[in-house]
C-alpha cells in the first residue's frame, strides 16, 4: 500500500477533503496523499475568480440545508487554522418581484428550513441599499449569515493545513485511470502507479474519465463566466455597505459581491453556463451577445457601476444531468468515493461535502449526502 487514502483533484472540494482526512486521528503522516494535475488553486480551475457567494437562504431546496449548516461551522474552523479571513460575512440579499417566481419560492424554502432571514419590502430595500435600482414590485430577503468566500485563499489554506497534518501533495500529477480491486484501489499516471485502501475522486471538470460509463454519460463540463466593473464611488460598494446579492427578475438576472480591491465590483449574469467540449478547451473570451446583455443588465440594476466590463474570464465545472452533485460510492465499488459534479454550486458547501466524502470513504454514515447518491445514474 502507498497510503490509506488518495484524493484526486485539489480544487474546491478536493483540497477540503485532503484537510479533513489529514486531521483525522490515525491518518496523515504520509497515509493521505493528494493528486493535483497542476497546482492547488491554479487559475484555470473552477476555483478561479477570487470570490464565491456563501448564503444560507438557498433556492436549491431543503436537501442542501444540512450541508449548508455544516459548512457554516467548518469555514470558521479553516479560518482558525489558517489564521486569516476566508469567509467575510457581509450579509446577502436575494432580490426579486414580490409576486414573481423566484422570491416566493425562496421565502417558502427559508421558512420551511428555519433559516434566519429578514424580509425587506420595496421601500426598506431602497432606503437601506440604494446601490440597487429597483423595479416597482421588487422586495428582498436579507440573509445575515451570508457573505463571500475568498476561493484561492481557502484552497491554499486547506492544502497547507493538510500538509501540516502530515498529508503528501503530488503536484503536476494527473491521474489517468483508477481501478478498484477487492482490497485496494490502483491509480495510474503515465507509467507510474500507486495503490491505496480508499480513493476520493474530486477532480471537478476533469473527472469524467474517472467515472464508470453510466455515470460518465450523465455528466458534462460547462463554461461559467464572470465579469467585473469599476465603481463610480468605491466607498458605496465596500463589504460594510454592499452585501452579496442575487437578483432574479422575469427577464433579467444578476449576482455579485462587494469590492475586494477598493476599485472593482463583481457582477455577473446568473444561470448562463454553456456546454464545453472539454475542461481544457473552453472559450475564455465573452461573446458579443454576452457582453451586450451583461452591460445592459448592470446599467439597469447597478447605476453606480460604470457599465463597461474591465475584467472577464471563464472557468470550467462539471455538471450532472439533474444539476445535483455526485457524493458517495456506487454498488460494488465501496472503496471509491465520488465527490464531483457540483454543477456550479459546490464552493459554498465544499468543506461539508468533503467531510461527508471522507466519512463515506471510512465506512461511516453521512446522512447529509444521501440525496446525492451517484447510483441514481446507474450502478457502474
Amino acid at each position: 500500500m502507498d497510503g490509506e487514502l488518495a484524493v484526486i483533484g485539489l480544487g474546491s472540494v478536493g483540497s477540503m477533503a485532503l484537510w479533513q482526512a489529514a486531521r483525522r486521528s490515525g491518518t496523515g503522516a504520509g497515509e493521505v496523499v493528494g493528486f493535483e494535475a497542476r497546482t492547488p488553486g491554479h487559475t484555470r480551475s473552477a476555483v478561479g475568480g477570487d470570490t464565491r457567494l456563501f448564503r444560507m437562504t438557498y433556492r436549491g431546496g431543503p436537501r442542501y440545508a444540512p450541508l449548508l449548516e455544516r459548512a457554516n461551522l467548518l469555514w470558521p474552523e479553516l479560518e482558525a487554522e489558517a489564521g486569516q479571513e476566508i469567509l467575510n460575512r457581509c450579509g446577502g440579499l436575494s432580490i426579486g418581484a414580490r409576486d414573481g417566481e423566484y422570491l416566493p419560492q425562496l421565502l417558502a424554502s427559508a421558512t420551511a428550513d428555519g433559516t434566519p432571514f429578514e424580509f425587506l419590502d420595496h421601500d426598506e430595500l431602497a432606503a437601506r441599499y440604494p446601490q440597487h435600482r429597483l423595479r416597482p414590485d421588487d422586495c428582498a430577503l436579507f440573509d445575515p449569515r451570508a457573505g463571500f468566500l475568498r476561493t484561492d485563499r481557502a484552497v491554499l489554506a486547506a492544502t497547507r493545513a493538510a500538509r501540516e497534518a502530515g498529508a503528501e501533495v503530488l503536484e503536476d500529477t494527473a491521474v489517468d485511470e483508477i481501478h478498484e480491486e477487492p482490497d485496494s484501489v490502483v491509480l495510474r499516471s503515465g507509467p507510474r502507479s500507486w495503490r491505496f485502501e480508499r480513493v476520493i475522486v474530486a477532480a471537478g471538470g476533469w473527472s469524467s474519465h474517472l467515472l464508470p460509463p453510466p455515470v460518465a454519460a450523465a455528466v458534462h463540463p460547462r463554461r461559467n463566466y464572470l465579469t467585473w466593473f469599476v465603481a463610480r464611488r468605491p466607498e458605496e460598494f465596500t463589504p460594510e455597505r454592499f452585501p452579496i446579492f442575487i437578483r432574479i427578475e422575469s427577464d433579467r438576472s444578476l449576482y455579485g459581491a462587494p469590492s475586494t480591491d477598493g476599485v472593482t465590483v463583481k457582477a455577473t449574469l446568473d444561470g448562463r453556463s454553456q456546454p464545453a467540449e472539454h475542461a481544457d478547451r473552453l472559450r475564455r473570451e465573452l461573446t458579443e451577445e454576452e457582453i451586450t446583455e451583461t452591460r445592459e443588465t448592470v446599467s439597469e440594476f447597478l447605476p453606480g457601476l460604470v457599465p463597461s466590463i474591465v475584467r472577464a474570464d471563464a472557468f470550467p465545472d462539471l455538471f450532472t444531468a439533474d444539476h445535483a452533485p455526485l457524493l458517495g460510492c456506487l454498488p460494488g465499488r465501496p472503496r471509491t468515493v465520488f465527490a464531483t459534479g457540483f454543477s456550479g454550486t459546490g464552493f459554498k458547501i465544499a468543506p461539508a461535502s468533503a467531510e461527508a466524502a471522507v466519512a463515506i470513504a471510512f465506512g461511516e454514515p453521512a446522512t447529509e449526502a444521501k440525496e446525492f447518491d451517484p447510483a441514481r445514474f446507474g450502478a457502474g
